[in-house]
């Protein structure tokens, strides 16, 4: 991320005269007959042009207007969808956005005459989503393959402050991509880049005279940004929210200069934030009332315990139990303290914030702690936007350890933050506030045992152990509680080991969150000896079917989430039945600076094989400079996960 423009208004720019965009329905014949794009043949369309202009209305009500008009070329059917338009419109109390001017026509070429097929405006229609948001919806008419879509409308927000982000990065390559904002000069802003891209253009003038309110009139800085030949944005696996790598535009208003002389700040410190959020009623103030509607159930409840954990514990716990989280995120409280007690439910805000307050009542040290979820986006952290967090959980310090807790699940255990908050920083919220780097102990962890032998009639038998632990043992247990019964689990963990039968299966400590999960399955191998060969794949789990990193590039981090650990141990009995024809070698592949290690080995002694599969990654993010490292490390792995043990059967 760069600052490209620290906003005001400087003497030695000139007055200049703008264009508007590109004419809508000009469309030519050599953008119908195109059947691929020649810089990306994977493409499933292609904007052609893509234009956005935002400025104040210079009459009441002042509205932000966004002026938004693109050209986009439909390449395979696949990108139909993007005929459907879904427009996001903000609402904030009374107040709420709102779209005018709709202009859409689809575009094919017929008998050599390019013909136009124009939206029905009986065709667009307002879906209200929720308090927060409108959609404003329509499907353009008699979209092919081969058809141009075209789109121009006018959006109007009541939110001047919020000016509007311009994403020239998406989802399929764009030819051009062009930004204009005009901006009063008593608005002082950030303006800054995202993303590995470059700006083709980037220029600034001023406008006389673009805004009069009150009697006092203010010049604008009118500035263009643009980009050419923008390759489409590849998600893959491991990534955090998308809107974090997009190349895009972000404004940050710093303060407005008003016509009396007077001067709003909108860059607040965090301490001034964090004050204000101490006594926020749906913040601290829950907190608060939280520890009155607890307290006599906290000391019943803590009362033949002295021992800080001990208590800590049993609180977490009897939150778990009373509440249900009702799947809504949010930094702020929904119901409140009182409502969420009285119904047993509420957001994440009105579970956590509630267990902060029970743990503070049993003269524990706990504090809640803001964050933003892996797929909202990373916060910033140089000024407070309360906006970008959307969740909350409690930290409790006890003598030199602190304990991360979230309530949302009955199978959290105690300290377990769950994967969707694993995204950096969070705030804490205290009297002395701080950012603090969410560091978790739990790793993401797998240790299974393989124990087989071969009976006289050529079969095998054995027993497969797993044992899961940190979140691998969290998502199991969910895994296994969502079934009806122990048999139902059991047929769908097994449904994948196409050569084996499950004569029964076990677990432990299902129940017991503190500790590893257990299961052991007792198998037998369903496959014969064909033509005196038997063919075995010790792979029974744990295996990486195709390697998760394709791109030849990649420009932003590769997120595990947490540390990552699979251990798979076998041990195969064949005595003196089968002899060995054929068995892969041993193998070990290291990542850079100690990032990870996968060690792969097979012995064959005294009619039995060994074998140990060992993949450990050591850090829960890696860099873009390592995703190479990253690529072949998994193509070794997968390369001996595909491995097989041939046997050929005695005479």
């Amino acid at each position: 991320m760069r600052i490209l423009l620290f906003l005001t208004l400087f003497p030695s720019l000139v007055l200049a005269q703008f264009e508007s965009g590109f004419k809508f329905g000009a469309i030519t014949y050599a953008d119908l007959g195109m059947k691929e794009y020649s810089k990306d043949s994977t493409a499933v369309a292609l904007v052609l042009n893509e234009f956005g202009d935002t400025y104040i209305q210079n009459a009441s009500p002042y509205n932000l207007i966004l002026e938004y008009h693109v050209k986009i070329k439909i390449l395979k059917r696949q990108a139909f969808e993007l005929a459907n338009f879904e427009i996001p419109l903000r609402i904030i109390e009374s107040e709420k956005e709102s779209i005018t001017d709709i202009q859409a026509s689809t575009f094919n070429l017929e008998n050599n005459s390019i013909k136009e097929s124009k939206l029905n405006p009986k065709d667009v229609f307002t879906e209200n989503r929720n308090k927060s948001w409108d959609f404003k919806k329509f499907a353009l008419p008699d979209v092919r393959i081969g058809s141009i879509i075209e789109i121009k409308y006018f959006l109007e927000s009541p939110f001047i402050f919020n000016w509007r982000t311009w994403e020239f990065q998406s989802d399929i390559p764009k030819v051009n991509s062009d930004f204009r904002a005009k901006i009063p000069g008593n608005y002082t802003y950030n303006i800054v880049l995202r993303g590995p891209l470059t700006l083709s253009k980037n220029k600034s003038d001023i406008v006389n005279n673009c805004l009069t309110i009150g009697g006092g009139n203010a010049d604008c800085i009118f500035v263009t940004y643009g980009m050419n030949d923008i390759p489409a944005f590849k998600e893959e696996d491991y990534m955090t929210a998308k809107r974090n790598f997009l190349s895009a535009l972000n404004f940050e208003l710093i303060e407005i200069k008003r016509f009396d002389g007077a001067v709003t700040k909108y860059t607040e410190e965090w301490s001034d934030v964090d004050r204000k959020l101490q006594s926020h009623e749906n913040f601290g103030s829950q907190i608060k009332q939280a520890r009155k509607l607890w307290d006599d159930q906290i000391q019943l409840l803590t009362k033949d315990t002295s021992d800080p954990l001990v208590k800590a514990k049993s609180i977490f716990n009897e939150i778990k139990k009373y509440y249900q989280w009702n799947d809504a995120y949010g930094n702020f409280t929904d119901l409140g303290a009182r409502k969420a007690y009285q119904s047993k439910k509420g957001n994440v805000a009105d579970l956590n914030l509630t267990l902060v307050g029970a743990l503070q009542s049993a003269g524990l040290q706990a504090e809640p702690a803001m964050l933003s979820t892996r797929q909202n986006g990373l916060p910033t952290t140089l000024h407070p936007v309360l906006s970008g967090f959307n969740y909350v959980i409690a930290r409790v310090t006890i003598g030199t350890d602190q304990y991360w807790l979230d309530a949302t699940h009955p199978l959290h255990p105690f300290g377990f933050v769950p994967e969707r908050c694993l995204n950096g920083k969070v705030r804490v919220v205290s009297k002395i506030s701080e950012w603090v780097d969410l560091k978790i102990k739990d790793k993401d962890k797998r240790i299974s045992e393989l124990t087989l032998t071969v009976d006289k009639n050529g079969d095998l038998k054995g027993n497969l152990k797993i044992t899961h632990f940190g979140y691998d043992a969290f998502d199991q247990r969910k895994k296994y509680f969502s079934f009806e019964s122990v048999e139902e689990y059991r047929k769908e963990q097994t449904k994948t080991w196409n050569n084996f039968e499950v004569t029964n299966y076990s677990s432990r400590a299902v129940d017991s969150l503190d500790k590893p999960f257990v299961e052991e399955f007792e198998l037998l191998f369903a496959e014969k000896a064909d033509n005196d060969l038997l063919y075995f794949s010790p792979f029974l789990v744990d295996r990486w079917e195709k390697n998760p990193f394709r791109s030849a590039e990649r420009n932003y981090p590769v997120d595990f989430g947490a540390p990552l650990e699979q251990i798979m141990m076998l041990k195969l009995d064949y005595k003196n039945l089968f002899s060995v024809d054929e068995l892969p070698k041993s193998s070990s592949v290291f990542l850079p600076q100690s990032g990870g290690r996968y060690f792969f080995s097979v012995s064959n002694l005294n009619n039995e094989i060994q074998m140990t599969s060992n993949l450990t990654l050591n850090k829960s993010v890696y860099s873009s400079d390592e995703y190479h490292y990253l690529k072949e490390f998994f193509a070794r792995v997968i390369q001996c996960q595909q491995s097989q043990f041939v046997f050929k059967k005695n005479k």
